[in-house]
């Protein structure tokens, strides 16, 4: 039932309960919560921001971080998206603990071509920013992506890839629809004590 509950919490958060966070935490650091929400975070983008870390398995005990980095941005950015990487970069102690083992992380990296294609095919719109890749690069990604995790699947607890910043986000929406386990991690989120393993290279 845990490992249910922990591969739904997205699903299960809603805003009362994101709410009995903000209460729990006012015990402790009452300023933080009066200064932020929802003056500058509206609880509902508190609450998109906190799902969406949930969904990739990043813990949210840290609420006094996420809402720090949220009262940083916030009022430049509005894209939700935007907001979550730039949280999760905060988190990168919290992220770095959650997915290395012995001070060492085992991953794939992703090819500074196909970086460079992923970044060229981002269409900016009103409502946030979404990728327009030709079906064939796609497939190509996708072969090659399942190839080499394929060869560490029994080496490793957890499947990571690593990217650069600014593609992290889609490439991740990009593996999701054919390999949804898969964890997609940026290098700024990686701490500096963290030594990188890198188990294969996905290159097209």
């Amino acid at each position: 039932l845990s490992e249910v509950i922990k591969a739904h919490a997205h699903e299960l958060l809603n805003r009362q309960e994101v709410n009995n966070m903000l209460e729990n935490l006012k015990k402790t650091n009452e300023t933080i919560v009066k200064d932020i929400v929802p003056a500058i975070v509206p609880v509902s983008d508190l609450q998109k921001v906190l799902c969406k870390l949930l969904e990739e398995k990043v813990p949210i005990r840290d609420m006094e971080t996420i809402l720090e980095t949220l009262a940083d941005y916030a009022t430049k950015i509005k894209d939700i998206d935007m907001l979550t990487e730039y949280v999760r970069q905060a988190l990168k102690r919290t992220i770095s603990h959650k997915f290395s083992e012995a001070g060492q992380m085992k991953v794939v990296t992703l090819d500074a071509n196909i970086e460079n294609s992923i970044m060229q095919s981002v269409k900016k719109v009103d409502s946030g920013s979404y990728l327009a890749l030709d079906q064939q690069t796609i497939q190509k990604i996708i072969t090659s992506t399942s190839a080499e995790l394929d060869k560490i699947r029994d080496l490793v607890n957890d499947l990571i890839v690593i990217t650069s910043p600014v593609v992290r986000i889609y490439f991740k929406k990009l593996v999701d629809q054919f390999y949804p386990n898969v964890v997609v991690l940026s290098f700024s989120e990686v701490d500096n004590a963290v030594q990188i393993q890198a188990l294969g290279n996905i290159s097209i």
